[in-house]
């Protein structure tokens, strides 16, 4: 078997056991794995803008430093994992541990840091236009915040103005719009060296987003845009009632190109308290977001009857569409003859991306499998449907020296999402136990074997609605039990509020949607909806039940003072984050507390999501741990299997050196063999390796000193032990140190272990293969 992994230092991912023979190639399946060792990350924040943003990006910002500090300056721990107090732990990454004590992991000494939005226009609609004279918010100059374009954003004000200073920091260079953390002054010229400086920059950026951009939140599209879309558009406008996207955005391909390094982990931090609305940008699904035509307010054309009872129907099409073999429908004709419209308490135009094929016949989103592809497979389609080859996973500057490709185990795409804390938390009552990862999202919970997903998302096994009647997207008051805290949803009028929503509550204008998890607000931002002046307030009717709301006693005590934040069911992003698996982040947008009494506790705002999105890449920053078992050789403990170190040396020498672990591979052979399989690696058309060298495999005292040591560098008579070995914590006996695979799951507690010069080169990919019958 023939497995493959780019690394700095790498440890590999086998299917299955292999017998104890000397390594020959026969069946072989070739397999793209992760890296063990990751010397830079690419963090990008996606963030909704739109109105009732700004409470949630407030908290965000206060959770910056957590972000920021936890892959700078990773914790010093004992031999327990037991942190060092605060008192005790290093200021600065480059600083040693504590004596007794080691880093979580090694700290990321290149990062870069980028912000974008949920706007991006109307796309091919008259909604959200690019500049909008009528927005009060910024009078007299016009918001420009509705179209952001995908680009990455360092504005300090949400209506225009100052920016903050980005990379390169004011060296005369034309700043590229992301921070870059360099402590180890290895960038040309040089990014940022101190921590604080980093942590006010991106907090000033989270707040500067604004939340007067596009009601029609494109949060998965606008993050698709910047990263993976082969063909980002200049403009987009309708033609013969089509919109037809022009040109090509080349600023923004430069952005992509400048910030996103082709070998980095790239992580993906989405912030939303609502559910995705990105619109097909092609054909007719534009007219979803159109408002007007000439000086008439647009209806949308009704759903055929059959949507009502089943929207996945063949023949639930809409009105305005052609029946086809579908039966006549008499409700779909108006009195005119043309296609029949929803009235106006059945369209408004804040609801156009709610409940779209039952309401209207047509799904006008994308697929959420487009973002799925986009954060996972090597090609994905262009504009003209053709499969092209993905940036995410592209060299998209070969000039800089940089030949290692990142593969999809290296991208990770987390959400601080509206959904209950409760439901997705390890305990019910304590979120500073943290969020369940994706193994504990998909353990069985319930009798039936419902799992954490079925709870928030359902499946078939639920008939395809969340078990959580919190998680049905509804504007009429739903009805049931948290299947987690067992509390009841409740009517206004019930005295006991519910702790999750407060309580489901009158919708009269037919404008809005019951909420998935409500919080108190920050004392500073709670706000008198009476004010006019105001960007979002949500208790501005005198009568309403709404649970957001409070008597304000300088109002004759109407309802009028919003002093809690809302969430709604983020349907779309929940369904990308589930089909990822491993690479799913989930978090909730509604914090267990913002008190600001309990500001050093762990479950402060923001604080557990971002613990849980650090674990994460924790884990793919220390290594992948194996899902199935190798057999050593029972007389030599040798592991039958090679291991290809394979460089671009640009024409250069390509050595392999014995004293750094390294063998040259003889020209014919088995090994010769395992090298043309490697080049037959996707990877290799624009890699390019010409140089690949057999990483040794440690042996006698050396190989005891690799399994058993579990220090950072083992050593052996006072020499540093170089090559690599395999550690198995579920063998009886153990094979080595169980303490060397602690962090791996209970069921994959083995890793191949790289060790001294063993490590993997810079910009190296790696290559394991081993011999056995890999067919089922």
């Amino acid at each position: 078997m023939v497995v493959a992994t780019t690394a700095a230092g790498a440890a590999g991912c086998l299917d299955r056991p292999v017998e104890t023979v000397e390594p020959r190639i026969t069946a072989t399946i070739v397999e793209r794995l992760t890296q063990s060792s990751v010397d830079k990350i690419d963090i990008l924040l996606a963030i909704d803008n739109s109105r009732s943003m700004a409470d949630k990006q407030n908290i965000l910002a206060l959770a910056v430093p957590d972000l920021v500090t936890g892959l700078v300056n990773p914790r010093c721990i004992d031999d327990n994992g037991v942190p060092v107090s605060a008192m005790m732990q290093p200021s600065y990454p480059t600083d040693d541990c504590p004596a007794g004590t080691k880093r979580e992991f090694e700290p990321i000494v290149d990062i870069h840091i980028g912000v974008i939005s949920s706007s991006i226009g109307g796309h091919g609609a008259d909604s959200c236009p690019n500049s909008d004279a009528n927005s009060k918010e910024c009078s007299p100059a016009p918001n420009t915040t509705n179209n952001d374009k995908g680009h990455l954003l360092s504005r300090l004000d949400q209506c225009g103005g100052a920016s903050v200073d980005t990379y390169p920091y004011g060296t005369g260079s034309t700043d590229k719009g992301f921070l870059a953390w360099d402590p180890k002054k290895k960038l040309s010229p040089n990014g940022e060296l101190d921590i604080p400086s980093l942590q006010q920059d991106l907090r000033d950026m989270v707040i500067g987003t604004g939340q007067i951009g596009c009601g029609y939140e494109s949060q998965l599209e606008s993050i698709y845009r910047f990263l993976a879309d082969p063909e980002p558009y200049e403009t987009i406008s309708v033609v013969n009632n089509r919109a037809t996207p022009d040109g090509t955005d080349t600023v923004l391909l430069q952005q992509r190109a400048e910030f996103m390094r082709p070998d980095s982990l790239l992580a993906i931090v989405m912030l939303t308290d609502e559910n995705d609305c990105s619109i097909k940008e092609y054909g007719q699904f534009y007219y979803v977001g159109q408002l007007r035509i000439g000086n008439t307010n647009v209806r949308m054309p009704r759903a055929r009857q059959e949507c009502a009872a089943d929207p996945n129907d063949p023949c639930c099409k809409s009105c305005g569409q052609d029946k086809g073999s579908c039966p006549d429908d008499p409700t779909c004709t108006n009195p005119q003859g043309g296609p029949a419209l929803l009235g106006v308490e059945e369209d408004d135009i804040n609801m156009r991306c709610w409940d779209q094929k039952r309401r209207f016949g047509i799904d006008f989103l994308y697929p959420t499998d487009r973002y799925v592809q986009a954060f996972s497979a090597s090609e994905i389609a262009n504009r003209a449907g053709d499969l092209v080859p993905n940036p995410i996973f592209s060299d998209l500057n070969p000039q800089d020296n940089i030949t290692n490709i990142r593969d999809s185990g290296l991208v990770f795409f987390a959400g601080i999402i509206g959904v209950p804390w409760q439901d997705i938390a390890r305990d019910k009552t304590d979120l500073s136990k943290g969020f369940k990862n994706a193994n504990e999202m998909n353990a069985p919970i319930g009798a039936g074997g419902e799992s954490t997903w079925d709870v928030i998302l359902g499946s078939e096994k639920t008939g395809g609605k969340p078990l959580d009647p919190l998680m049905i997207e509804s504007m009429d008051k739903r009805t049931g039990t948290n299947p987690i805290t067992g509390d009841v949803l409740v009517d206004a009028s019930t005295p006991n509020a519910n702790p999750l929503n407060g309580h489901e509550w009158t919708i009269t204008a037919k404008d809005d949607l019951q909420f998935a998890c409500i919080f108190p607000l920050l004392p500073t931002d709670q706000r008198d909806c009476t004010n006019t002046n105001l960007t979002a307030c949500d208790c501005f009717e005198a009568t309403n039940d709404n649970p957001l709301c409070q008597q304000d006693p300088n109002n004759n005590n109407a309802p009028t003072l919003q002093v809690r934040a809302k969430a709604y069911p983020g349907i779309r992003p929940l369904e990308v984050m589930r089909d990822l698996g491993d690479q799913g982040i989930v978090a909730s947008v509604c914090p267990s507390t913002i008190d600001p009494a309990d500001i050093e506790k762990p479950d402060y705002g923001y604080r557990p999501a971002i613990g849980s999105i650090i674990d994460r890449l924790k884990s793919a920053l220390k290594g992948q741990c194996l899902p199935r078992t190798l057999t050593p050789d029972e007389n030599t403990g040798d592991v039958p299997c090679l291991i290809l170190e394979a460089r671009n040396m640009q024409g250069g020498a390509c050595v392999c050196d014995e004293n750094a672990a390294r063998a040259p591979i003889p020209s014919e052979g088995p090994k010769a063999k395992a090298v043309e399989l490697a080049k037959e690696d996707p990877a290799y058309d624009k890699a390019k390796w010409d140089c690949f060298c057999e990483i040794t495999q440690t042996t006698g005292d050396a190989r005891t000193a690799c399994q058993d040591d579990a220090s950072e560098q083992p050593e052996l008579n006072g020499q540093p032990v170089n090559g690599w070995c395999y550690v198995d914590g579920t063998t009886t006996p153990p094979t080595g140190n169980v303490e060397i695979v602690k962090d791996c799951p209970a069921n994959e507690q083995r890793i191949i272990r790289f060790v001294g010069a063993g490590e993997a080169q810079g910009g190296a990919t790696l290559f394991i293969t081993c011999t056995g019958d890999t067919g089922d």
